[in-house]
C-alpha cells in the first residue's frame, strides 16, 4: 500500500484538529449555554456519554470504548479489503477512523464525548454533535458513493455489447 502513509495523515490531521477544537470549545464556552451563531445554528457545549444521540448513555465507559475500538478495528479491516481504483472509500474509511479515534479519546481521557453543534428553528431542534461526527457521517457517505458509482460501472461493463 504505496499511499498508507496519505491515509494515516489524514487520520492524523483529523484527530488533531477535532481535539483542538474540543479544547477551544472546553476553554471558552460556558457549559450549556447557547452561543447563537447563525438563526438556525449555534454553538452549545454539552457531554454526551454514550454514542450517537445519546444512545447507550446507561452502558458503562469501559463497554462504550471496546465497543469503539471494535468499531475501529472493523473499519480497518474494510479498509484493507478496498482496492487503491476506491479512493473515495478509502477516504470514508479515513474519515470514519479519524472520527471515531477522536471521539475515543473524549471517552478515555474524560468519561463523555464533547459536543458543541446546535442546528435548531423555533420549532426544531437536532442533536448536539462534533466535528468528529461530521467526519464520521461524511466518511460513511463517501464510502455509499464509492459503492454506488462501482456498482454502476460494474453494472455498465456487464450488459450486452459492453466491452470486456
Amino acid at each position: 500500500m504505496k499511499k498508507l502513509p496519505f491515509y494515516i495523515a489524514i487520520v492524523v490531521g483529523l484527530v488533531a484538529l477535532d481535539q483542538w477544537i474540543k479544547y477551544l470549545v472546553e476553554t471558552r464556552l460556558i457549559l450549556q449555554e447557547m452561543v447563537d451563531i447563525l438563526p438556525f445554528l449555534a454553538l452549545y457545549r454539552t457531554y454526551n456519554t454514550g454514542v450517537a444521540f445519546s444512545m447507550f448513555s446507561s452502558f458503562s465507559d469501559t463497554i462504550l470504548i471496546v465497543v469503539s475500538l471494535a468499531v475501529i478495528a472493523f473499519i480497518l479491516y474494510l479498509a484493507s479489503r478496498s482496492t487503491p481504483e476506491q479512493w473515495l472509500a478509502r477516504l470514508g474509511f479515513a474519515l470514519i477512523i479519524g472520527g471515531a479515534i477522536g471521539n475515543l479519546i473524549d471517552r478515555v481521557v474524560n468519561g463523555y464525548v464533547i459536543d458543541y453543534i446546535y442546528f435548531h428553528t423555533p420549532v426544531w431542534s437536532f442533536a448536539v454533535f462534533n466535528i468528529a461526527d461530521v467526519f464520521i457521517t461524511i466518511g460513511a457517505i463517501t464510502i455509499l458513493l464509492e459503492e454506488f458509482f462501482g456498482w454502476r460501472r460494474q453494472r455498465a461493463s456487464s450488459e450486452p455489447g459492453a466491452d470486456h
